[in-house]
């Protein structure tokens, strides 16, 4: 039995948003419930991974442990189920795994700044640029809020703080550092989500920063041969939390994909 928490919101077609590592489900559900605020018919279910958030994280010790973890919890929660998947960074390198487990269920896949799985020094990255700036939007910010901030900020404005304080903070906050550290030497999936898969045919979206100092965007426009019905998005003026730096084109894009999803169920 999975012991995850999760936060669940509405009624209808379900709609599993997978969150990156070491955040928790305030960073998806931040920007996907705005969205879904005039959107009904989909119910939204926010996991909280293992050793993050409000979950446990004393059974796992690598990716794959994480992997049966939210396997698991899918399975509780929704049994053969059809649903949609969204995943952000981590959680996008565990979409893809679990796309494979279950491709007849998962209805269409959504992808935010997901991560490659290669390790850190293997990845395409570029340098860190900030590009555009707002006088005093780090004003009152402690030495360590400042810092967990600018280390991958693009936007230095207002609004990009605080939705940072809101949404990011808070799961780097919570996490707890035993099982972090567990998991990220053993980050590997020990089967490549996306070498020698079969492609997924259900409407996708894959959303990427040109500026993503954290996973780049070069490694992952190679999805586009997996996902044949994919939009794929390299936002300018965007790094690893482009939901919060381009929140306009975000839900114009999430959009755009949901109603794709729709029409597909009307085939």
């Amino acid at each position: 039995m999975s012991r995850m928490a999760y936060q669940e919101y509405g009624d209808g077609l379900a709609l599993v948003a997978v969150h990156g590592w070491p955040v928790d489900h305030h960073i998806v559900l931040g920007c996907l419930e705005p969205i879904f605020a005039d959107r009904p018919g989909y119910r939204r279910i926010y996991p909280e991974l293992p050793g993050l958030g409000a979950s446990p994280g004393d059974q796992v010790a690598s990716s794959d442990d994480v992997l049966e973890a939210l396997d698991s919890f899918i399975e509780e929660q929704l049994g053969t189920e059809p649903f949609l998947l969204v995943g952000e960074s981590y959680g996008g390198l565990l979409a893809r795994a679990i796309v494979n487990r279950r491709p007849t269920q998962v209805r269409g896949v959504a992808l935010i700044c997901p991560s490659s799985g290669l390790p850190y020094a293997e990845r395409t990255l570029p340098a860190l640029q900030v590009l555009r700036r707002e006088p005093g939007a780090l004003d009152g910010l402690s030495a360590e809020l400042t810092e967990n901030f600018t280390g991958l900020a693009v936007v230095h404005t207002q609004e990009a703080v605080r939705r940072f304080l809101a949404e990011v903070q808070p799961g780097l906050a919570a996490a707890d550092p035993e099982t972090v550290q567990r998991v990220e030497a053993d980050y590997a999936l020990s089967v490549d989500p996306d070498r020698d898969q079969p492609a997924f045919l259900g409407p996708s979206l894959i959303l990427l920063g040109r500026q993503d100092i954290a996973v780049g965007y070069h490694d992952q426009l190679a999805l586009l041969e997996r996902y044949p019905h994919a939009s794929l998005a390299v936002l300018d003026v965007a790094g690893h939390n482009l939901q919060i730096e381009q929140p306009a084109l975000f839900a114009a894009l999430v959009g755009e994909w949901l109603d794709r999803v729709e029409a597909d169920g009307q085939d």
